[in-house]
């Protein structure tokens, strides 16, 4: 497979890891929209959040929760936007950016 994604899961392209656990990983964007843009992936290839089993997009969604909790204490920021996507890159994935009011 070809995903870019899956090859910073197994660590064949280098990210700037910002949470890893047996499920998900997440590391900054590399053409952030905002101060620590990150992105939460799962490990398993997935292209739309709909194809995940339903305990993974359970389990996404709180670990996206509890980063963005901490993204918005680190950052000092008025709240974190949150988008899930897998159009340009075929691999769910969820922006935690980082916004003011």
């Amino acid at each position: 497979m070809n995903c870019i994604f899956c090859k910073i899961v197994s660590g064949e392209i280098p990210a700037q890891k910002t949470h890893e656990d047996e499920h998900f990983i997440a590391f900054l964007d590399i053409n952030p929209k905002g101060p620590r843009h990150t992105l939460l992936i799962p490990k398993n290839h997935h292209q739309w959040f709909y194809e995940m089993p339903e305990e993974m997009h359970d389990e996404m969604f709180r670990t996206a929760r509890d980063m963005a909790r901490k993204l918005k204490e680190e950052t000092q920021s008025d709240y974190v936007k949150l988008l899930v996507d897998g159009r340009d890159v075929p691999h769910v994935h969820v922006h935690l950016i980082p916004s003011s009011l």
